[in-house]
């Protein structure tokens, strides 16, 4: 090793030449892996900071369409040092204007005197909460967003009408300390004071709306034994409960979720450069023809040879990995003050060393194995056919050891990835599709050369065409270099373009023919003929649908915890609708089972939608036991059923027998599909007659939910941009290496006769036919990579969506064809008697 670390030490002394394209795909991919981790540990730390201000206190109990029964209440004060007691729901705000009522769905909360326990209230005017809330000539007050007010055109000093009480607007609320609880809302935020509720209709018995009691604990308070006791007690109640240590679970999943898909888009990036390395370290190894000779013939073993050589890549690998580094800790500081003010978020830039070792880890692995193959092959050619200046010879594959070597290191860097990321699922499908990319894309390169070779003595007529198809078919070149990179960046862009206009094509073009202008929630029982009246009687309404309404939290089943014999399933987060009939609502369709008889009065019975039961594991005669406004209730799998959530009717998870919910308060659901011309005199007659009911209009929730997605689309492209430029820079590179090849090309072909003009014509085809052939691959990944993405973690429908597909062989040819001309006026311009002496 000493001799071979005194050769690698001289080696370096020759500078990096031919090393650039090596350190540039290096310290891209890391940068990108490090800029994402430090993102994400910074929203991380914020989080962590500002846990109890994000949560309104240290600890949270929230319950579902009901307040907390006595013996919860006295729990809480028992234990905490002060309570907030807040409720949460929908409504619709009403404005009287000269032109007639303006009507508009806002998110209310409602608080007492204590919130908030923890942080405060931005108001524009300035002044505390309490005092804006104050009563104000009579009547009660509230703060609202700035897109209510701006929407509306009014300000401070302006009276709304809430269910049926008049409010007047206090102030303009800049800030909402525990908003990053809220999630995805369809409205505007308002704040007033829960005793203003009364009189206003707004929570009559079955109204949808959620309770949270904010806990301000001693300090040194035991948050584990404290969750264990009120899980023990009031879990079976319906709680949910929550503390400062994740004070925003929804959010931090969502940014876990959303960092380990970017890092995971960067390793894409990082393999592409991985072929560069590969590229690179075999373009080297072949320039030191002369020097591996010379060695041999001196008496160094392949494997001093290979330590040599592994030595000198190691040194190179860790300066790549360190200019990444560096870069990927840079720039989420240079972009702090565009990132802070943007955010929902609080986030604590700095620098992290986790996501930089992470980054380090992924990137010197890459490049061992990249750079494995070609340094194994180098250390088996024997001198003399180094000595002809054939590179080639010796084994076609590594010796089993160092195949074994990659073998290991691939595996490493699998598990390193699955280990990191929040979905170790993903990671592992990630991989395989990777690898199986690359795999497509040398059987591409190969077949392609192949093809090439056998198609170019059959062109008649087309010299440069037939120039072009014998290089591309002859040995060496950048053939394989350029199909593996470009292709694979070129299939992440398309993947992620088919994942975008799928989703986007979810929300607006793959709605059903029939879809329901409003859904109408909160309609009290003593309402519901009277609504029904109204909307029939509306002209341009072509249907009316209406099912009870109640909420429940799938608790159990068959006796053993929901979540864990559902593990991650929706069914089980969080309260479901559920509703009941005593007929199978108009096209059901039973899939096993039977519905129950009428005027059934027997043990409770429930009907399952039948593609989530099978998700689930549920079958006939299998006990679910539901929460219920505090209330257990075990029914029986009566029947299962073809639910189809996507036409946007009403469509419930479960269905009971009516004597199960007998006795039990609730508000009935309606969705009315009206004519857009109707939508404007149903929503003002409604809302008229019952000022309680809250309407939510379907082009508004669209917008909302499209809205949410334009985020995660933004940084989905600049991940897949990031690893087109890699693929970028590695197929500059291999045009860039191969540009002395084509000089000596150039100088023979013209030699023989041809003309400028024809040389650079096969130059251009032989780019330009690489580009396609990548691009074309690049096709059949991103659209097997789109449908995994579309249907197996979305779980959406796919659809190929062929523009964008031809863009991406279109833009491979072109960027192939760029970057080949961009290195043709060198070998053009040579002058062959030059060139060919230097040959000699």
């Amino acid at each position: 090793m000493s001799a071979a670390l005194r050769i690698a030490r001289r080696e370096l002394r020759g500078g990096l030449a031919g090393f650039r394209v090596f350190l540039a795909c290096l310290a891209l991919g890391v940068a990108a892996i490090a800029a994402v981790g430090s993102v994400r540990a910074a929203i991380q730390g914020g989080l962590t900071r500002e846990a109890a201000v994000l949560l309104g206190g240290d600890a949270e109990m929230e319950f579902t369409y009901r307040f907390a029964s006595p013996e919860e209440r006295a729990w809480m004060a028992e234990r905490a040092e002060a309570v907030s007691e807040i409720a949460d729901f929908r409504s619709m705000v009403t404005l009287d204007a000269p032109e007639g009522p303006q009507r508009l769905l806002v998110q209310v909360k409602a608080v007492d005197g204590a919130y908030p326990l923890v942080g405060s209230v931005g108001l524009a005017g300035g002044g505390g909460l309490a005092e804006a809330l104050a009563p104000r000539d009579g009547l009660p007050a509230l703060v609202a967003e700035g897109a209510l007010l701006d929407r509306l055109g009014i300000g401070p000093g302006a009276r709304l009408r809430l269910g049926e009480r008049e409010f007047v607007v206090a102030d303009r609320m800049t800030r909402e300390p525990d908003a990053a609880l809220t999630g995805m809302s369809f409205g505007p935020r308002v704040i007033l004071r829960l005793a203003d509720l009364e009189g206003s209709g707004l929570l009559a018995p079955g109204s949808l709306y959620n309770s949270a009691y904010r806990l301000r604990l001693a300090a040194g308070t035991d948050l584990a034994a404290l969750r264990a006791e009120a899980v023990e007690r009031f879990e079976p109640t319906g709680l949910r409960w929550s503390d400062r240590r994740n004070g925003a679970p929804g959010t931090s999943r969502f940014v876990d979720r959303l960092g380990s898909f970017l890092v995971l888009m960067g390793l894409a990036g990082l393999a592409v450069g991985g072929v560069g390395v590969s590229a690179a370290v075999r373009a080297y190894l072949d320039g030191k023809t002369e020097t591996i000779a010379t060695l041999k013939t001196l008496g160094a073993s392949g494997g001093t040879i290979f330590a040599v050589y592994l030595t000198l890549i190691g040194a190179l690998a860790a300066l790549g990995v360190a200019i990444g580094l560096a870069l990927g800790a840079a720039l989420p500081l240079l972009a702090a003050p565009l990132v802070e003010g943007r955010l929902p978020v609080p986030i604590e830039i700095g620098i992290y060393p986790r996501p930089l070792v992470e980054a380090a880890g992924y990137g010197l692995l890459t490049a061992l194995i990249f750079a494995l193959w070609p340094l194994a092959r180098a250390r088996d050619v024997r001198a003399a056919s180094l000595f002809r200046g054939w590179a080639g010879g010796g084994r076609r594959l590594p010796r089993p050891a160092y195949l074994a070597a990659l073998a290991a290191l691939a595996a490493g860097f699998v598990a390193l990835a699955a280990g990191l990321s929040a979905q170790p699922e993903i990671a592992l499908a990630m991989a395989v599709g990777v690898a199986g990319a690359l795999a497509a894309l040398w059987l591409a390169a190969a077949g392609f050369r192949r093809l090439a070779r056998r198609a170019a003595p059959h062109v008649r007529g087309w010299p440069a065409l037939r120039m072009a198809l014998g290089a591309l078919g002859g040995p060496g070149g950048e053939t394989a270099s350029v199909v593996m990179s470009l292709g694979l960046g070129l299939g992440v862009l398309a993947a992620v373009g088919q994942v975008d206009w799928n989703l986007r094509n979810l929300i607006t073009a793959d709605l059903p023919e029939r879809a329901p202008a409003f859904f109408f929630v909160d309609i009290q029982n003593d309402q519901l003929p009277g609504f029904i009246q109204i909307a029939e009687a509306t002209p341009g309404v072509t249907g009316v649908e209406t099912a009870p309404m109640l909420r429940g939290i799938l608790s159990r089943i068959n006796d053993r915890p929901a979540r864990e014999v559902a593990p991650g399933h929706w069914a089980v987060r969080g309260d479901r609708g559920i509703t009941y009939a005593e007929a199978p609502p108009p096209g059901t369709r039973l899939t096993a089972g039977d519905w129950w008889p009428k005027d059934y009065a027997g043990p409770p019975l429930v009907s399952f939608a039948a593609k989530e039961a099978e998700e689930i594991g549920l079958k006939l005669g299998d006990r679910l036991t539901l929460n219920v406004l505090g209330r257990d209730l075990t029914a029986t799998v009566a029947s299962l059923r073809e639910v189809e959530f996507r036409d946007m009717g009403i469509n419930f998870l479960m269905i009971l027998d009516p004597a199960a919910l007998a006795g039990a308060p609730h508000s009935h659901i309606a969705t009315v599909y009206a004519a857009p011309e109707a939508e404007g005199p149903l929503l003002r007659a409604v809302a008229d007659a019952y000022p309680n009911v809250t309407a939510v209009g379907v082009r508004e929730a669209i917008a909302r939910v499209a809205e949410s997605l334009d985020g995660l689309s933004v940084a989905t492209r600049w991940a897949a941009a990031a690893t087109l430029v890699t693929g970028l820079v590695v197929l500059v590179g291999a045009a860039a290496a191969g540009e002395r090849a084509r000089i000596r090309e150039g100088a023979v072909l013209k030699v023989l006769g041809a003309t400028r003009g024809r040389i650079l014509a096969s130059f251009a085809l032989r780019s330009a036919l690489t580009g396609a052939a990548a691009g074309a691959v690049a096709i059949l990944a991103g659209g097997i990579g789109g449908w995994w993405v579309t249907t197996q973690v979305l779980e959406g429908t796919y659809r190929f969506e062929p523009v964008s597909a031809l863009a991406i062989v279109a833009g491979g040819a072109l960027v192939s064809l760029v970057a080949g001309l961009a290195f043709a006026w060198r070998p053009l311009a040579a002058k062959p008697a030059r060139v060919l002496r230097a040959q000699e």
